[in-house]
C-alpha cells in the first residue's frame, strides 16, 4: 500500500489536498442558487432561458404534484429524457419529494426499459412523447403507475415550439396525442400547479440514496449504482476545486454529455448549478448544431467526450466558427487520443485534458490538471481530493512497485453506497471500502496514473498480455484514421489475436496492407494487428464510448456460423 500521496506534492496552491463537504442534500444545490442569483438565466435551451428563480419554482411544482400522486420517501422515479429543461426540473423535483432518481437511456429499448424498470421497482417514469407507445407497452409488466409525457416542444420558443412537431413527425414518421388523465400526466400541466402543502423529509447523505445508476451492461445485466446524497455532493465539490480559476456565477456550461450518464450529471448538471453557470442544453449530439451554438453562445465550459471532440475538428466547416470562448474541457468515458487533444486546444485556445471515474465514483476520481502544472500526456492525471488509490497485483493482490501493472483500487466520499439489491456483486467490488475498478494500469514516480486497459479487455497472444489502448493511440495518428478500437478475437494458435477496427475520414482510401506497415512501425511485432476491418460506425454508448465487446461477440458469432455450416 502508498504510504504517502506523492500526487499531492505536484497540486497547484489553489487547490486543496482535503475539502469541507456540505451536509446537506443535493436538491439544496438548486435552492440555494436560485435565493442567490434569481434573475440569472439558469438554462438556455434552443432560443429558450429560464432563470434560476423559475427553475426553481418549477421543480417545487413538480416535486409537490409527485406527492399528490403518491410518491413518498425513497420510492424510485425514472427520467427517460435527453438533455432539456425537463431533465433538469424533474430531477430536483424527484429529490424534494423524498423520491430516488433513475436516470434511464432515452434509447432503450422494450427490453432494456423492462429489464430497468423490474429491478429499480420504478413508481412512475418522466418521457417523452415520442417514447409514450414504447413505455405504455411494458407498463403492466412492471411496478410502473405512472406516466409523466412532456415533449421538446415545450420549452421551446415560439414558433419553433409550432414547427417542432412537424419536424418531428418527419424524423420519426409518429405522432403522439397524450391527455392528462388517469395513469398518463402530461409535464406542462404539472409545473402548472402549486403544491398544497410538500412534506419534507428528514435526509442522511450518508445513507440516503439520491440515484440509481445503471451501468452500461456490455457483460452480463446492467447493475443499480446506489449513489448517496454525500456520493454526490462531495464529487461535485471535488469537481469544482479543479475548476478553481472558474468564477461563480460567470461561466456557463455546454451541456451535450448525457444527463442520463453519470459524467454528464454530475460534471455538468449538478456542478452547474452549484457554481450557477447558464446551461446550454442540446438534446443530441450533432456537429453543425454544436458549432453553430458554441459559436453564439460562447460557452466557457465543456465537459465532453473523445467522439464529440473527435466530431467536431474533422467537420468541413470547422473553420468557419469561433470556439475561443471555450476555457476548460475535462474529457471522460474514453481514452483521448493525443492528437485530439493537442489540435482541440490549437483551435480553441483553452484547455483539454484527461480524466477518469466510472458510475461506481460518481463518477471522476482522476484528471489532468487544467492549469499551473504541465499536464502529461497518455495519463488519466492525479487523484482527486480526499480520494486514495493502490495499484494491486491481479495474481497477488498484493500492492505492485511503482511503474508496474495492476488493478487500480479506489477509496474516497465518491464511492458508492453498493450495487442495488445485489449483496454478492458488491462484496466482490467493495472491500473494506475501497472499489476494485477491474481497470489496468499504474502510477509513476510523481503520482500521475495511467490506465493500460479493462483488465476484461487484456489480450493474450501467444502468452503476451497486450493492451489494446497502447495500439489505439498508434492508429489514431495514422493521418486518414477518424476512429480506432483494438480487441482480442479467437485465434486457433496464439489464443486471441489483435483485430483493429478502423472509420477512415471522410474522402480517405488506406488499404490493410498500408495500415499494417504503419502499425509495425511504432508496435513490437507481437503487438501490431493481424486483422483489420474497415466500418462506416463503430458500435457506441450514448455518450460515445466505444463498446469493444460488441465488436468482439459479432466475431465470435461468425465463428460459430462458420463452424456449423463446416459441420
Amino acid at each position: 500500500m502508498l504510504e504517502s500521496k506523492p500526487w499531492l506534492d505536484i497540486y497547484p496552491k489553489d487547490i486543496p489536498a482535503t475539502l469541507h463537504y456540505s451536509q446537506d442534500p443535493v436538491q439544496s444545490y438548486l435552492q440555494k442558487t436560485a435565493e442567490r442569483f434569481p434573475d440569472k438565466i439558469g438554462i438556455h435551451f434552443m432560443g429558450k432561458e429560464l432563470t434560476y428563480k423559475k427553475l426553481y419554482e418549477e421543480a417545487l411544482n413538480f416535486s409537490g404534484y409527485l406527492q399528490e400522486i403518491g410518491i413518498s420517501k425513497d420510492d424510485r422515479i425514472a427520467i427517460m429524457l435527453p438533455n432539456t429543461p425537463q431533465a433538469v426540473i424533474s430531477y430536483f423535483g424527484i429529490l424534494m419529494a423524498g423520491g430516488i432518481v433513475v436516470q434511464t437511456n432515452p434509447l432503450y429499448s422494450e427490453r432494456e426499459l423492462e429489464y430497468q424498470m423490474k429491478d429499480s421497482g420504478a413508481k412512475a417514469i418522466i418521457t417523452l412523447d415520442i417514447l409514450y407507445p414504447r413505455v405504455s407497452k411494458i407498463m403492466p409488466q412492471t411496478d410502473l403507475q405512472h406516466i409523466i409525457v412532456t415533449a421538446i416542444k415545450d420549452y421551446l420558443p415560439f414558433p419553433k415550439n409550432l414547427a417542432y412537431p412537424f419536424i418531428q413527425k418527419k424524423q420519426y414518421g409518429i405522432v403522439v396525442k397524450v391527455k392528462h388523465e388517469g395513469s398518463t400526466h402530461l409535464f406542462t400541466e404539472i409545473v402548472k400547479m402549486k403544491p398544497k402543502k410538500l412534506t419534507t423529509y428528514e435526509v442522511n447523505p450518508e445513507e440516503d440514496i439520491a440515484l440509481l445508476q445503471y451501468t452500461g451492461g456490455t457483460t452480463g445485466s446492467p447493475k443499480g449504482v446506489m449513489l448517496t446524497h454525500k456520493n454526490l455532493i462531495s464529487n461535485t465539490a471535488m469537481s469544482e476545486a479543479w475548476l478553481y480559476k472558474a468564477k461563480l456565477g460567470e461561466e456557463s456550461m455546454l451541456g451535450i454529455v448525457p444527463f442520463f450518464h453519470v459524467y454528464g450529471m454530475t460534471v455538468c448538471m449538478i456542478l452547474s448549478i452549484k457554481m450557477a453557470c447558464k446551461m446550454i442544453l442540446l438534446p443530441k449530439f450533432d456537429a453543425v448544431t454544436t458549432l453553430k451554438t458554441i459559436h453564439k453562445q460562447r460557452p466557457t465550459l465543456f465537459p465532453g467526450a473523445p467522439t464529440i471532440y473527435i466530431g467536431l475538428l474533422n467537420h468541413p466547416d470547422l473553420e468557419k466558427y469561433d470556439l475561443s470562448s471555450i476555457e476548460a474541457c475535462i474529457s471522460g468515458s474514453a481514452p483521448l487520443p493525443l492528437e485530439v487533444q493537442d489540435k482541440f486546444e490549437e483551435v480553441t485556445g483553452g484547455k483539454l485534458v484527461e480524466g477518469y471515474g466510472l458510475s461506481e465514483a460518481s463518477p471522476v476520481t482522476h484528471s489532468n490538471f487544467l492549469w499551473d502544472v504541465e499536464r502529461v500526456k497518455g495519463s488519466i492525471g492525479v487523484p482527486y481530493p480526499d480520494t486514495d488509490v493502490k495499484i494491486l497485483s491481479v495474481d497477488t493482490g498484493e500492492p505492485v512497485p511503482i511503474k508496474e501493472i495492476g488493478e487500480i483500487v479506489i477509496k474516497g466520499p465518491q464511492v458508492m453506497k453498493g450495487y442495488w439489491n445485489r449483496p454478492a456483486e458488491t462484496e466482490e467490488v467493495l472491500k473494506d471500502g475501497w472499489l476494485y475498478t477491474g481497470d489496468l494500469g499504474y502510477m509513476d514516480e510523481k503520482g500521475y496514473f495511467y490506465v493500460v486497459d479493462r483488465k476484461k479487455d487484456m489480450i493474450i497472444a501467444g502468452g503476451y498480455n497486450i493492451y489494446p489502448r497502447e495500439i489505439e493511440e498508434v492508429l489514431y495518428e495514422h493521418p486518414d484514421v477518424l476512429e480506432a478500437v483494438a480487441a482480442g478475437v479467437p485465434d486457433p494458435y496464439r489464443g486471441e489475436t489483435v483485430k483493429a477496427y478502423i472509420v477512415l475520414k471522410d474522402g480517405s482510401s488506406v488499404t490493410e496492407e498500408e495500415m499494417n506497415q504503419f502499425a509495425r512501425k511504432y508496435l513490437a511485432a507481437y503487438k501490431a494487428p493481424r486483422l483489420y476491418e474497415f466500418r462506416k460506425e463503430l458500435p457506441k454508448t450514448a455518450v460515445g464510448k466505444i463498446l469493444r465487446r460488441m465488436l468482439v461477440e459479432e466475431e465470435m458469432r461468425k465463428i460459430e456460423e462458420e463452424s456449423t455450416k463446416q459441420a
